[in-house]
């Protein structure tokens, strides 16, 4: 394909110099991290990461936007093949386990975990390595993206880290929804090109898609 002509609507925003030999790590493949691998790879990130110990079951399909032929593969692998339909010559490193602190990882690092507890643990392993952390939290119509890219930026975020008990729980059934998923990727995706450009950030952004209101800090 002309790569040219493919980046040409994007090309005053996303840098395909920069992209060139950038690697991106996305850390777990759910809602939101499918998304993100996905619009990662749209854009034209040469090498990606993903890191994932989950198989995709039936309530993934609404929630995460698997696919039915994807029912019982690990996530890794079929959002990898996703990947490679919107982009065959994207490289993919497929980590089909739990993050450890050692692994090694990308300037890049997009985490999509579920836990406050995997997260802080992360962080803590990655803080001192990764030119960009972008945190992502979802409870069904509600998201919030942290950018971590500084000093002050990496200060202020123990303070977004509560404890389990502290956490928002919504109803069983309404904990994700794709479309609220979408968005939260788009969001990340948008610090990550701001960054790129060498734009200011915002730390923290919180959205209400129900009450359609949001709040940026």
């Amino acid at each position: 394909m002309n790569a040219e002509e493919r980046y040409s609507r994007q090309k005053s925003i996303v840098s395909s110099e920069k992209l060139e030999e950038l690697k991106c790590t996305v850390i777990g493949v759910g809602a939101i991290g499918r998304n993100v691998a996905l619009q990662l790879t749209a854009i034209g990130v040469k090498h990606l990461q993903i890191i994932d110990f989950d198989t995709v079951e039936e309530s993934n399909i609404a929630s995460q936007g698997y696919l039915e032929e994807d029912l019982g593969m690990p996530k890794v692998d079929a959002t990898a093949r996703s990947c490679k339909r919107i982009n065959s010559e994207v490289n993919i490193d497929i980590q089909n386990n739990r993050f450890k602190a050692s692994s090694e990882v990308g300037s890049v690092v997009f985490c999509c975990v579920d836990s406050i507890t995997t997260r802080e643990f992360i962080f803590n392993a990655l803080k001192e390595r990764a030119g960009l952390f972008i945190d992502t939290r979802m409870s069904a119509e509600v998201l919030r993206v942290i950018s971590v890219y500084n000093i002050e930026s990496c200060d202020k975020y123990a303070s977004t880290l509560f404890t389990e008990e502290e956490a928002f729980a919504g109803s069983c059934t309404a904990k994700s929804t794709i479309y609220c998923a979408s968005i939260a990727a788009g969001f990340m995706l948008s610090s990550f090109t701001k960054w790129l450009r060498e734009f200011p950030l915002d730390f923290d952004v919180n959205y209400n898609l129900l009450a359609n209101e949001g709040s940026v800090a």
